[in-house]
C-alpha cells in the first residue's frame, strides 16, 4: 500500500538526521514534538533554541510550525512540520505570562502535569487528585486566549475533568489509551474520554509498551482498540500519538519518569520497554494503517484517525 499520510499526536524522540529521516519515510508530515517534561523557564529556552538550530540544519526535511495551515504546507512540500509540545507546564513556572511567551517562541501544544501534582492540578499517579487548582484556571485561559491546545495525557481524573470543564475550546489527549483496554493509571475511563469529545477534542491512541500492553500487544489488538474506540465515539475523534522514543539511553528515561524530584539507586535504574515486533520506530506506520484497514475502517476513516483528525483539532484550536 502506499505510504499514509501521518499528524503524530507525540513524540519525545533524540531528534536527529536519522530520527527525522525515520519519520520522513514513514509518512509523518507533522508532529507534537516535546522539548520539555520537568526543565525551568530557563532550560526551556535553551531547548526551544536547540530546536531552532536542528531546523536550519535540516530545512529540507523539517519547518518550524506556527499555524495550523502549516500542515498543508508540510503535505506540499514533502517535508514534516514540528510543533513544539511540552509534557509538562513546569516552563510556566509560577507566571502566567510565560504562556504568551513561549506560544510566540513556536509552543503551540502543554501538557497540564507529568504524573504528578504541580502547581496546575493533579497527575495520573498521585493517590490523590487535588483537581485544576485556582493558578490551573488561570493557565488554561491563558492557553485559551492565545491558541495553545491543552493535552491531559498524564494528567489525573478530577483534573482532567476540571480542565475540559473549564475551557472554552477542545482539549486532546494526545498519547493514552482506555482504561478497558489496558488498567494502568496512565489510561483514560470512559468518563473523561466522553466529557473531552462531548467537548469536540481528540484521542490519540498510545503505542508506547507501558500504556498499550508491552511487547506482546498484536497489530490486531491495537488496531482492534482504535475500531471499538471509532464504533464508540465517532470516527472524527480518534487519532494516534506514537510516543516514539527514539534515539536515548536508559539515562533519559531515568530522567523522564524521575525528573529531580526523585532519588534513585543505580540497581532501581528504569530501562525502556520493548516495542511490539510491529511498530518499532515511525517507519512502521504504513503496517498500522494496513492493521486498520484490516479492522474494518475504510479509508476515509483511516485517514482521520492518521492525519485529519490532529490536523481539524489544531485549526479549531490554535486559529485565534
Amino acid at each position: 500500500m502506499r505510504t499514509p499520510e501521518i499528524v503524530d499526536g507525540l513524540q519525545i524522540s533524540n531528534w536527529s538526521r536519522s530520527v527525522l529521516e525515520e519519520m520522513h519515510a514513514g509518512g509523518v508530515i507533522a508532529v507534537n514534538a516535546t522539548c520539555a517534561v520537568w526543565e525551568t523557564a530557563a532550560e526551556t529556552l535553551r531547548a526551544v533554541a536547540q530546536w531552532t538550530e536542528l531546523v536550519n540544519q535540516n530545512s529540507d526535511l523539517i519547518f518550524l510550525a506556527e499555524s495550523p495551515t502549516d500542515i498543508q504546507r508540510a503535505r506540499t512540500q514533502n517535508r514534516i512540520a514540528i510543533f513544539l509540545g511540552f509534557q509538562n507546564t513546569s516552563p510556566f513556572e509560577d507566571d502566567y505570562r510565560l504562556v504568551e511567551t513561549f506560544h510566540r517562541l513556536g509552543v503551540r501544544i502543554a501538557q497540564l502535569t507529568y504524573n504528578n501534582q504541580n502547581l496546575i492540578g493533579g497527575g495520573c499517579f498521585e493517590p490523590h487528585d487535588s483537581g485544576l487548582t485556582r493558578y490551573g484556571r488561570i493557565i488554561v485561559s491563558e492557553m485559551n486566549r492565545v491558541g495553545m491546545l491543552i493535552d491531559l495525557s498524564h494528567v489525573g481524573e478530577k483534573t482532567s475533568l476540571d480542565a475540559i470543564e473549564a475551557s472554552t475550546r477542545p482539549v486532546a489527549i494526545t498519547h493514552s489509551n482506555p482504561l478497558w483496554f489496558y488498567d494502568t493509571p496512565r489510561n483514560k475511563s470512559h468518563k473523561v474520554v466522553k466529557a473531552l469529545i462531548d467537548k469536540g477534542g481528540v484521542l490519540g491512541a498510545c503505542l508506547y509498551p507501558t500504556v498499550s500492553g508491552g511487547s506482546s500487544v498484536t497489530l490486531e489488538r491495537f488496531t482492534g482498540m482504535i475500531a471499538s474506540l471509532v464504533d464508540q465515539y465517532g470516527p472524527d475523534h480518534i487519532a494516534v500519538g506514537s510516543d516514539c522514543t527514539r534515539g536515548w539511553d536508559d539515562d533519559f528515561v531515568g530522567w523522564l519518569r524521575n525528573g529531580r524530584w526523585n532519588p534513585t539507586l543505580p540497581e532501581d535504574a528504569p530501562q525502556w520497554p520493548a516495542w511490539p515486533h510491529w511498530f518499532q520506530s515511525p517507519t512502521d506506520f504504513p503496517q498500522l494503517a494496513e492493521g486498520l484497514a484490516n479492522a474494518g475502517l475504510d479509508d476515509a476513516t483511516i485517514e482521520g484517525v492518521l492525519a485529519k483528525n490532529w490536523e481539524r483539532l489544531f485549526a479549531e484550536v490554535m486559529t485565534v
